[in-house]
């Protein structure tokens, strides 16, 4: 149960005095029946609530995932900077957030939420969340990277990375799977043994890919993905 400003605001209507203005203007209908008042108690649920004659659904929470294209940062706000909410203005009443970072120049998944919890879920290393990356290299991997990389990189502060999964795809292309997200972690990886890494992208968390997602793009989880992530221990 809610008031029925915060119901509108919620859904993206208005701010909280836009949504009086049009409820005393008549554009407002609970179950059939005009609204009267934004302080209407309503069922967000089981109440058929339209305005200007369009049906309106309640979602508690957002769930977006989005191809992030270089040039935008992992963040909700920059003064200077494009950020990946940039990309999904439709959902500028909503406070979301990434979860989880990617580097200005690096391209891929991301997911957009407004979920604190689920995000802490998949960004705390103790989850053991898996994150894929496609890494294209300035030089031939050796084979010996891969059991290196499964007992764990040192980074150039002393850092023990967990094990990670190393897949050469092509000489100087591979694939990365890591549960952690230090700051630049793949690329201190691979710079632990003299690797550049030239390009990169995120393909993957947990289950959940890209698909044909193009560059800038983004949809809302499914309920199958979204049911993924919920179990997530």
């Amino acid at each position: 149960m809610m008031r029925l400003d915060k119901f509108l605001a919620h859904t993206g209507v208005g701010t909280r005095s836009e949504v009086k203005k049009l409820i005393k203007h008549g554009y407002v209908m609970i179950n059939h029946e005009l609204a009267f008042s934004p302080n209407q108690i309503i069922n967000e649920s089981t109440d058929h609530i339209t305005y200007d004659g369009k049906v309106l659904i309640y979602e508690p929470f957002i769930y977006l995932l989005l191809n992030k294209p270089e040039g935008y940062l992992s963040s909700t706000f920059d003064y200077k900077t494009p950020v990946v909410l940039d990309l999904i203005p439709e959902y500028a009443h909503r406070d979301l957030f990434p979860v989880g970072r990617l580097d200005i120049d690096t391209t891929g998944l991301l997911l957009i939420t407004d979920d604190g919890d689920l995000g802490h879920r998949l960004t705390s290393p103790k989850h053991d969340v898996e994150k894929e990356y496609i890494a294209t290299l300035d030089q031939i991997v050796p084979e010996t990277l891969i059991e290196k990389f499964l007992t764990g990189v040192v980074l150039d502060d002393g850092y023990r990375c967990l094990p990670a999964k190393l897949t050469i795809l092509k000489p100087k292309l591979a694939s990365l799977v890591i549960v952690e997200g230090k700051y630049h972690q793949v690329k201190r990886m691979f710079e632990a043994y003299g690797i550049t890494v030239t390009s990169l992208r995120r393909q993957r968390m947990a289950n959940i890919t890209l698909g044909d997602l193009a560059l800038g793009e983004f949809r809302k989880l499914t309920p199958a993905e979204l049911k993924l992530l919920s179990s997530l221990k």
